[in-house]
């Protein structure tokens, strides 16, 4: 009938096509070294009022987490995220696989604080352990929920009394940024953070992220070599931002998915399913009875399991996305309220 498992399972936006398809026979140089992308990355510096930050195209989310954490790392440094953190969690030990540990500690709505950090940091006191070195955070965090400016704010003076990178995870960052509840913006994330960025293939791209890095990494083109992480094609990358971000295209995606998830959310609320955990973003955690989901599934809905709530109630998630049409929300409410 309609998945709402995730939010890229959709192509690309018409501007982002209509932008490949009027550039397709122009030639350029490759790896990211194009004017396109020269142009896309001083539009991003500008959103971010960091004229001095590099900029870097990668193509899916997963691969910038691993090469930017590899990056930042000494061989025996570790990374300290939430325990639902998607290096954590859903990225196959990609981060292990560099040879550096991720330390999770337990954050029941997926946000880390100053006081979790530093748990982590003085439970790892000599040469016989890691030594935690990276804060990796997420927003949204795959929760959905929200950090605030003082919250990162928080995190980025904890960051600095411990000599803590901070990285953010920004694969939905637009959701982020477009909910009403957020008071961040690309600046602020800039000046709070050493390395962010902005997830494109989650809002509108055919894939893509834009890795905006404050400290110094003067080699970091190198580590994304070695990764298979520099796109012959980088053209591609760059001409997809510069579409997204150039007039507002970006938030306004964004947004759209945020409204359909509330539309979402409140229809199903009005049913008398609870939602465990707050969510001002595209993804929504109702708690349904295991029958229900089942008749759900029966009717070709699809969706993500969470996890298991009790004997007879599963928590499930919906995301929207982008382009997720109105009709497909409310026949959906329809069906649940006729389970």
């Amino acid at each position: 009938m309609y998945s709402f498992r995730n939010d890229y399972s959709e192509g690309a936006h018409e501007k982002v096509l209509k932008a490949l398809t009027d550039t397709n026979y122009i030639q350029t140089v490759g790896y990211g070294l194009d004017p396109v992308c020269e142009e896309a990355r001083e539009l991003i510096r500008n959103l971010c009022n960091a004229p001095q930050a590099d900029v870097h195209f990668l193509v899916g989310g997963t691969q910038t987490n691993l090469v930017v954490i590899d990056s930042l790392l000494r061989p025996y440094e570790a990374v300290i995220a939430a325990h639902t953190g998607h290096v954590n969690v859903h990225e196959t030990g990609a981060i292990e696989a560099t040879g550096h540990k991720v330390c999770a500690a337990f954050a029941p709505d997926g946000k880390l604080t100053p006081a979790l950090v530093e748990q982590v940091v003085n439970a790892h006191s000599s040469e016989h352990m890691v030594h935690p070195k990276l804060v990796y955070i997420s927003d949204t965090t795959e929760l959905g929920t929200l950090y605030t400016k003082s919250e990162l704010t928080a995190l980025r003076r904890c960051c600095d009394e411990n000599g803590l990178y901070l990285f953010l995870d920004g694969a939905r960052l637009g959701s982020a940024l477009a909910s009403p509840e957020n008071d961040l913006t690309f600046a602020d994330l800039a000046e709070l953070t050493d390395v962010f960025y902005i997830g494109g293939t989650k809002n509108g791209a055919l894939f893509g992220e834009a890795l905006v890095m404050t400290v110094p990494n003067e080699h970091f083109r190198w580590h994304m070599k070695q990764r298979g992480a520099i796109l012959a094609k980088g053209r591609l990358l760059g001409l997809q931002f510069k579409a997204l971000l150039e007039d507002g295209l970006y938030l306004d995606l964004a947004r759209h998915a945020n409204e359909l998830a509330y539309r979402l959310r409140d229809g199903i609320a009005a049913l008398g399913y609870p939602f465990p955990v707050a969510s001002s973003t595209n993804q929504q955690f109702p708690v349904v009875p295991d029958t229900v989901m089942e008749k759900l599934i029966g009717m070709g809905y699809e969706f993500e399991v969470e996890r298991k709530e009790d004997e007879d109630h599963t928590c499930i998630r919906f995301v929207t996305s982008w382009a997720t049409p109105v009709s497909a929300v409310e026949k959906f409410l329809e069906d649940l309220a006729n389970c």
